[in-house]
């Protein structure tokens, strides 16, 4: 009999655990249940959206403001277009850039708003005039290398 509670309190503890990862990763990628209130959708289209994915952080002045919510190509313009999820009260200027920039050499990367100085801000559903895709940084390594060729 005891060794049946043993087995029972051990299980309950790992379903516990298992619940408790479940609700971590669901706030930390913006899945959870407030992640959609209070914030609005934005659009980007880049040329190269690499390293980026769903729950990719946006920042603005270094300041996380925001997540990728999709990234799907664009049939038409064979773009990648991303939406970004901004939380309420951070206005951004219309003719901001929307960036795709690194931590570093072993960093991630995220989506850096560039602020322009537009009194103007984006509405809920509106598209970044102009954005700048990833970089290729082994490109640019054997460029440097290679003597700019």
């Amino acid at each position: 009999m005891a060794e049946n509670k043993l087995e029972i309190t051990v299980g309950a503890a790992v379903v516990a655990l298992a619940v408790g990862f479940v609700i971590y990763a669901a706030q930390a990628t913006g899945l959870g249940g407030g992640a959609g209130s209070g914030s609005y959708p934005l659009t980007a289209s880049f040329r190269s959206a690499e390293g980026v994915s769903v729950g990719t952080d946006v920042r603005m002045s270094g300041v996380k403001i925001g997540t990728v919510s999709s990234v799907d190509l664009n049939r038409d313009t064979l773009r990648a277009d991303a939406v970004v999820t901004i939380r309420d009260g951070v206005e951004i200027p219309d003719d901001s850039i929307a960036a795709i920039s690194s931590e570093g050499l072993l960093g991630g990367n995220f989506v850096e708003i560039l602020p322009g100085g537009s009194p103007f801000p984006l509405e809920a559903d509106n598209s970044f005039g102009e954005t700048q895709g990833a970089l290729d940084l082994l490109t640019l390594l054997s460029r440097f290398v290679g003597g700019g060729q």
